[in-house]
């Protein structure tokens, strides 16, 4: 028999101060153990269509220690190879002082990193940080990186994995080049993970991800018709269940802790099924509901960060889309959010791939755009406003206006001491548009002890917009679209938010990570890109820094 070989991985996924897990995928069914110095972790593969995968939970850590580890399946060594020039992967436990640098970003393209690519699409920024990782010591990297969105694009495919479809059916039939089930979502993954740098930084920083559009398809759940047109497809079944059940293999699961996982309602049931069989069709019947029926699973979930708490919100599978009913989270996710949303923390941050502060005069467009798609002007003019959201993309936090008014409320309550002793900041950390841009909410005068409230944006990490495009957006969203939405939502009858808000740093349009350093109840922020400069390899260099406490 031949011996397990690693096809994908291994990603370094939960880590808190004295637990860790690992995720690999093999070629073949194993046990697979993951060792740190004398002590070793195992866990036997689950199989999903064919695909055969672990998650090994590493324990008995100490707080703030660093642990070379290693992947073996059947007791040969998997990673790091023989041959590998960087540095030996660590597993590194959240310090108990609450000290920590979290890496940020969304939108990145899986494309190759030569010239024509660069040209295209820009230096890969998490390349960038993973070369610079390597020559870092390890008591300087960073604690965590959140993925909030868009990790793969299913329906924007390159050549490598168009080659890869054509050789499976027939390109020029629906859905053409674009993704169709689990089988080719697989090997996207593995387009997106396996460049040598990037997979070392996979494996050795903790990351936490969700999804947002493209992950599925551009726009998925902007509105009913939307949806209705979609699902009446012959290939959007397919495609939809194929990209969940990858989600929750090569993301979701990752998220969270053994506990958490432990009391998943699916997790042990793929675990039977897999070990000896195929859990794939339990995972499909299973995201098949979760597709139809929001309220069938959360997918999103939450982290302590010793005083700093993180919440990761599902801005995509939980809306509900009735017109006249629209929410950006159905009720059991709204009120499991609720719960969360509240002070005694040093900071709260909020994850969510939509910024939920879009500069306020496009957020007046979208929250007028909705009211007329509900009908507010009549008929005729709810179906010219559909084709408007639709074509231009209003669909954001501000396009779901009883969610946003909500949790609006919610944690200004929160930065105003309402639910706790505030925070010292309460920050919405997004991506989606394509560009990096902070803004603060205006919360009156200010007084001693209240939270900054604020969004910080960072988008792409590796698909810049085109220069018209960049133009284009910055005169609507920064410049026209101020008094324009305004007055129309306003002519609409549209509630004002709970409190106005501006821009004050930025926008920028190149590819970026951006640094949230935590220390105590102080914080700072930074946008970096990356350049190529003399060579093939790209160099990290800084954009922007703002001290947020």
């Amino acid at each position: 028999m031949t011996a397990p070989q690693l096809v994908l991985g291994p990603l370094l996924r939960y880590v808190d101060s004295t637990t860790a897990s690992v995720w690999v995928e093999v070629s073949a069914p194993a046990t697979v153990t993951v060792r740190t110095g004398e002590c070793s972790h195992e866990a036997h593969t689950f199989t999903v269509h064919g695909h055969h995968y672990a998650l090994v939970d590493v324990d008995d850590l100490e707080p703030g220690g660093s642990y070379p580890y290693a992947v073996h399946a059947d007791g040969e060594q998997l990673w790091p190879a023989a041959d590998s020039t960087y540095p030996a992967p660590r597993i590194q436990t959240l310090r108990p002082d609450g000290r920590f640098d979290l890496v940020f970003g969304s939108c990145r393209t899986s494309v190759p990193h030569d010239e024509s690519a660069n040209r295209l699409h820009g230096p890969d920024v998490m390349r960038a940080f993973a070369l610079r990782m390597a020559r870092t010591v390890p008591e300087r990297w960073p604690s965590l990186m959140l993925l909030l969105g868009d990790q793969v694009y299913a329906d924007e495919t390159s050549d490598a994995m168009q080659e890869f479809i054509a050789a499976r059916r027939d390109i020029t039939k629906p859905p053409h080049d674009e993704l169709k089930d689990f089988e080719e979502y697989a090997h996207l993954y593995w387009l997106a993970w396996t460049d040598p740098a990037n997979r070392w930084l996979l494996s050795t920083l903790p990351t936490a991800m969700i999804f947002d559009d493209h992950d599925i398809r551009d726009d998925w759940n902007t509105s009913q018709a939307w949806q209705r047109e979609i699902r009446a497809t012959q290939w959007w079944h397919d495609r939809v269940v194929g990209g969940l059940v990858a989600y929750w293999v090569y993301q979701h699961i990752g998220n969270l802790s053994a506990d958490e996982r432990a009391a998943d309602p699916v997790w042990g049931d793929v675990l039977r099924e897999g070990r000896d069989g195929d859990a794939g069709p339990l995972l499909d019947a299973f995201v098949e509901q979760a597709d139809i029926d929001p309220a069938h699973y959360r997918w999103s979930f939450h982290r302590d960060l010793g005083r700093t708490r993180l919440l990761m919100l599902d801005t995509r599978a939980a809306r509900l889309l009735e017109e006249g009913h629209r929410r950006m989270l159905d009720d059991a996710e709204s009120a499991w959010l609720d719960d969360l949303l509240t002070g005694d923390c040093d900071h709260l941050l909020v994850g969510t791939s939509l910024p939920f502060l879009l500069p306020m005069g496009l957020h007046h467009l979208e929250a007028w755009n909705e009211a007329l798609c509900g009908g507010a002007w009549g008929p005729r003019v709810a179906a010219g406003a559909e084709r408007m959201r639709q074509g231009v993309d209003l669909e954001h936090w501000a396009a779901f206006q009883s969610s946003f008014q909500d949790v609006a409320r919610a944690v200004r309550d929160v930065a105003t001491g309402g639910r706790g002793r505030a925070p010292a900041t309460v920050c919405f950390l997004s991506g989606d548009v394509h560009h990096s841009y902070l803004a603060e909410a205006d919360l009156g005068p200010p007084v001693a002890g209240r939270s900054r409230l604020l969004q910080a944006v960072c988008s792409p990490i590796r698909n810049p917009l085109p220069q018209v495009i960049r133009f284009a957006t910055a005169a609507s969203a920064y410049g026209l679209a101020w008094p324009m939405g305004l007055l129309a939502a306003r002519s609409a009858h549209v509630a004002d938010p709970p409190f106005r808000w501006s821009v004050t740093e930025g926008p920028w349009f190149d590819n970026a990570l951006a640094t949230l350093r935590i220390a105590g109840r102080r914080a700072r922020l930074r946008w970096d890109t990356a350049v190529l400069e003399g060579g093939d390899e790209p160099t990290v260099v800084p954009l922007h820094t703002v001290t947020l406490s």
